[in-house]
């Protein structure tokens, strides 16, 4: 890679870091951007996208090397993105939590399997959708068309990124609109957990569905301006470090790009070993390498020093970029060419996301029924990042134990997560859709008829008070 190469993704990214201090600028003046907590990277992705080369062309970004159709490098930068935020995920130093089993089942057994039936489910309904709906609607689509939805809603632009990257980028695939297509499904997501979510929450609001915030109007002006006043502020991690030897935040981020470096090494290592005839998804050996790392640390009693909150500020940032990036690089062209089966996915994807809070969320959940909904939904049309806005909006200080709770069953979300994404496209690829589609749809209803057998079905009427809610509505002085 030449300098000159170096020197204008560099540039790239101060060009975007540009674009993101004005999004945010706006975002602190502007009432509808504030009225609707707009996330900055979203705006700053549609600025991008708009003066960038499909519309006004007034924004340099540098055009990628050997590119054919002449794209800006942009379009790459969300693959190796997503390999830095995955290997953030196991790293720093968390409290550890013993609990039986049968405890853990009563604590968090219906936020575990409402998250993980939601996650399948969504995966499942698509891949069936398209088996037997897209393909006789559009004989022509690419079998991996129906799993960008779930790719988009529930993963996000990094999920987005992974599986379209494999699609574009294999023998197997031979899909090279697949990023556009994630992008857009995952922009749209993030949209409908924006709108989708406020309106959701507006209606609870008014009907007595939230039990800590009653009003939107009681959210701190730091949620909807997006600068937090100094009275408010809070540390964002540790000195881990002395600085005098080594800066905090540099230790952290070297760590991270261990993680990084390692992750690409072993993939050239395995690609020259298997000739090419499979690829190791980058992003899982990018998290295995950050858990090697981390555990190593622990093994030498140093795990102590890597900080949990720096390292998710890491790949929180990260994640910022990523979106703007995603958000910018989305081809116009390819989204009117599949304008028609994107729409119907999209609404396919909405269906499902709103009759899960509604059918479903009312009823699992033995307590917060709505702020524990309305957290999934977030999770499940947009990122973790967005689920938790909403959940702060009816609960900014965070009283009731959603967050908590999710926080714990995630840890065993995770695993099925990653699996599922590793696997599915490999699977779609190779013209396995039926059968995968049938095992998740299964192991959703498994999931939710599991809960309703171990933990209970609360059938309440939506307003009423549960188990719990008493002590926490008193706490915060509703």
């Amino acid at each position: 890679m030449s300098a000159e190469i170096v020197f204008m993704g560099v540039l790239d990214f101060g060009l975007m870091s540009i674009l993101l201090v004005i999004a945010h600028l706006l975002r602190s003046r502007i009432k509808v951007l504030q009225n609707t907590f707009m996330p900055s990277s979203i705006i700053a992705g549609f600025l991008g996208l708009i003066g960038g080369w499909q519309f006004l062309d007034w924004l340099p970004f540098s055009t990628a090397a050997n590119n054919e159709d002449s794209l800006p490098a942009m379009v790459q930068y969300p693959g190796f993105l997503i390999v830095i935020i995955f290997a953030t995920l196991f790293m720093g130093r968390r409290k550890q939590q013993r609990m039986s089993i049968a405890t853990l089942t009563k604590s968090v057994g219906d936020t575990f399997f409402y998250n993980l039936g939601s996650l399948i489910g969504m995966y499942g309904l698509a891949l069936l959708f398209g088996f037997f709906v897209l393909a006789r609607l559009f004989p022509d689509l690419h079998a991996g068309f129906a799993l960008m939805l779930p790719a988009g809603f529930v993963g996000g632009h990094g999920t987005a990124t992974v599986i379209g990257d494999f699609f574009a980028n294999t023998k197997t695939g031979q899909w090279n609109e697949a990023l556009t297509i994630g992008y857009t499904f995952a922009t749209v997501g993030l949209l409908a957990a924006v709108f989708g979510g406020m309106l959701i929450i507006n209606i609870a609001a008014r009907r007595g569905w939230t039990r800590v915030v009653r009003s939107t109007r009681d959210m701190p002006m730091s949620f909807k301006r997006g600068f937090v006043p100094e009275a408010e502020q809070v540390s964002m991690g540790l000195e881990t470090v002395n600085p005098l030897a080594l800066d905090p935040l540099t230790w952290h981020i070297a760590l991270v790009l261990i993680a990084f470096a390692v992750a690409y090494y072993v993939n050239n290592l395995a690609a020259d070993i298997l000739h090419g005839n499979y690829m190791i998804p980058v992003f899982c050996l990018s998290l295995l390498a950050g858990a090697l790392i981390q555990k190593l640390l622990d093994l030498v009693k140093l795990g102590q020093y890597v900080d949990r909150r720096i390292m998710t500020r890491i790949g929180s940032s990260v994640s910022d970029y990523l979106i703007a990036f995603g958000v910018a690089s989305i081809r116009i062209t390819v989204v009117i060419e599949y304008a028609f089966p994107l729409l119907v996915m999209i609404l396919l994807g909405i269906i499902y996301c709103v009759g899960l809070f509604w059918f479903v969320g009312r009823r699992i959940f033995r307590n917060f029924w709505f702020e524990r909904s309305i957290f999934v939904y977030g999770w499940n049309t947009g990122v973790v990042g967005l689920a938790i806005l909403l959940l702060r909006v009816v609960d900014p200080k965070i009283k009731t134990p959603t967050l908590g709770d999710f926080g714990l069953a995630y840890l065993f979300v995770a695993i099925v997560e990653i699996g599922t994404i590793s696997v599915l496209p490999i699977l779609v690829a190779g013209g396995n859709i039926l059968v995968p589609g049938i095992v998740l749809t299964v192991g959703f209803l498994v999931s939710i008829y599991l809960s309703r057998y171990l933990v209970g079905w609360f059938p309440q009427p939506a307003d009423a008070l549960r188990e719990g809610e008493k002590t926490v509505i008193a706490v915060s002085g509703e």
